[in-house]
């Protein structure tokens, strides 16, 4: 008889109360992939219409297809989650089974899947506003750019991560589509027919289903968010979180499957100005406080969905510059531990690219997916590595799972790739690459540093060294009395460099009497400069003093005002910037404040 050994509980986390449920999980983390609903249909439709009503004929079948590939990276991210309870990001799971450079390319992909979720969020959000008010179309991009704007500072005030705020617009958000299917189906009208024209394979193309088809797995990002904050949710993590995707999943398939289907009973085909999911909600509901309520849902939605990258970004670029591969200024947090650099980032380059597009969705969606399989494909397939490292009870079969989703999401990628090239895709295939190099020499940099701080090491004892102070001074003033008595606490040598050209020599002589006549107890070095240069001299003199240890302290003026700054003659960063860059000298820059 075999022994059956219970499952070990998960701890009991004190703080398990601010924790998410399912119903809070799934409104926090699935807004990525909820809002995909208002512009994957019409990325499809926006391909076949190019066929006529005979492409308007496989509306349904690409959308099953896509369907069917949700459902395995449904399944695929459960396991994820299983596997990786702390969190299994893809970046996290292909650098500890597959190595640091797909670690990188992961997060290279991630980075630009997260930047495009919030340029065709609010471009999409934007699109849904002008298909109800018309009259604000010309405005497209300043509208966007406010959005933006607007979610950006939520953001860096540090008060846009309540899930408890984003239950009640999700569930308002599909319900509303849900309205939108069910009447749609139920309505007796009849539906222009688009079935008598010919629809064989031959008449449409495979390359332009092939297209359709990758147009539509925009549909798809967002279905690892929930795989990604696992341990967000409450006890028991692994299960509440798997019943978050499963829902997910479901969810997500029945509103794309069901507005497909609308769009091949009403024959929409895609219009200036107005939303392929404003057409059908039109043809559903009619004109009515209905239509308002789908389209004002669908625009806090997909701000929603923005505001979601600006929790995950930020977060991924502290977790790689820890790893050395970002600057480490992105791991910085500021009050209410807000990321601000990634945030700022983040604002940035998706606001560029709103501008590039001129808040064109139908331009941004096309780049969507193909970071976000490259993403997928490396976290799939390094699941199947960690289940034939692992070799659980039943690993064979997720193992299958796993690889066959990793087959699923390559062949994807490479689709998407192709068949989006020419229409911006290039712009991801390349920029992916770029990312990767760059994150590479950061953390060459990172290395080299590493190296000569003997980071590591043990370093032998310190020892005192003999040290010299030199302050730049130009006048007989307290600033200078405050400098010299801060160096003569500093090293063992103080002198006083001057700086003049020699034109002024009744200045300078005049400013040797005052020294002399001040009597500091410190020695006054003058050099001539024919050029009136502060850097050339000061440098060329500290290329000849005997010490090896050597200080420049640099006294400045600390204004009262902040426009008072524009007064300054800014001597002191000059000498700063060029000490830094070219000696070894220790450079000291002293603050005397006025007030």
């Amino acid at each position: 008889m075999t022994a059956v050994q219970a499952k070990p509980k998960e701890p009991v986390d004190s703080g398990d109360k601010h924790r998410l449920s399912v119903a809070g999980g799934l409104a926090a983390l699935s807004l990525d992939a909820m809002a995909s609903v208002a512009y994957g249909p019409e990325a499809i439709v926006l391909v076949l219409a190019l066929a006529g009503g005979a492409g308007l004929g496989f509306t349904i079948p690409v959308t099953l297809t896509i369907a069917a590939l949700l459902a395995v990276l449904t399944f695929s991210y459960r396991q994820v989650i299983a596997a990786f309870p702390e969190g299994g990001g893809a970046y996290g799971v292909a650098k500890t089974y597959l190595g640091r450079r797909a670690g990188l390319i992961a997060g290279a992909s991630l980075t630009i899947d997260y930047v495009l979720n919030v340029a065709v969020s609010v471009a999409a959000g934007t699109a849904a506003l002008t298909s109800a008010f018309p009259g604000l179309l010309p405005h497209t991009v300043w509208i966007c750019l406010g959005v933006l704007a607007l979610v950006t500072a939520i953001n860096l005030k540090g008060i846009a991560h309540s899930a408890h705020a984003f239950i009640a617009p999700t569930a308002i958000y599909v319900a509303a589509i849900i309205l939108v299917v069910i009447a749609g189906l139920i309505r007796s009208e009849p539906a222009i027919d688009v079935h008598h024209q010919a629809q064989s394979l031959e008449t449409v193309g495979v390359l332009l289903l092939l297209k359709a088809f990758a147009n539509g797995c925009a549909s798809l990002t967002g279905v690892e968010a929930i795989a990604n904050a696992v341990p967000s949710f409450k006890q028991p993590r692994v299960r509440r979180a798997q019943h978050a995707e499963v829902a997910l999943g479901g969810l997500l398939a029945v509103m794309l499957i069901g507005i497909a289907a609308l769009i091949e009973k009403f024959a929409i085909v895609p219009a200036d100005g107005v939303t392929v999911l404003a057409q059908v909600t039109q043809a559903s509901l009619g004109d009515g406080w209905l239509f308002y309520l789908v389209q004002f849902s669908t625009v806090v939605l997909l701000a929603l969905a923005a505001n979601t990258s600006f929790g995950g970004l930020p977060v991924l670029a502290q977790l790689l510059a820890s790893d050395n591969n970002l600057p480490h200024f992105f791991a910085l947090r500021a009050d209410r531990q807000v990321h601000r650099y990634g945030i700022a980032f983040l604002a940035v380059t998706s606001g560029a690219l709103i501008v590039v597009a001129a808040g064109d969705m139908n331009m941004l969606v096309p780049l969507f997916a193909v970071g976000v399989f490259v993403g997928f494909t490396l976290s799939q397939a390094g699941m199947v590595r960690h289940w034939m490292m692992e070799r659980p009870t039943g690993w064979r079969w997720r193992a299958l799972l796993n690889g066959f989703g990793a087959l699923l999401t390559g062949v994807a990628a490479v689709v998407v790739s192709v068949s989006k090239f020419t229409e911006g895709g290039w712009l991801v295939v390349i920029a992916l690459p770029l990312m990767v190099a760059g994150m590479e020499w950061v953390n060459r940099s990172y290395a080299r540093i590493g190296t000569r701080l003997e980071l590591g090491a043990v370093p032998a004892p310190p020892r005192p060294r003999r040290s010299l102070v030199v302050v730049p001074v130009h006048a007989v003033t307290r600033l200078t009395r405050d400098a010299l008595a801060a160096a003569l606490s500093l090293g063992d040598r103080v002198v006083a460099v001057n700086i003049t050209h020699p034109e002024d020599e009744a200045q300078a002589r005049l400013f040797v009497n005052d020294w002399e006549r001040w009597n500091p107890g410190v020695e006054l070095v003058q050099l001539f400069d024919a050029h009136r240069r502060l850097d050339e001299p000061l440098v060329g003199y500290l290329g000849r003093v005997p010490e090896a240890h050597v200080f420049v302290l640099i006294a400045e003026v600390e204004p009262e005002h902040a426009w008072q700054r524009m007064l300054q003659n800014q001597r002191g960063a000059v000498l700063a910037r060029a000490l830094r860059r070219r000696t070894e000298a220790v450079v000291c820059r002293m603050r005397f404040r006025v007030s």
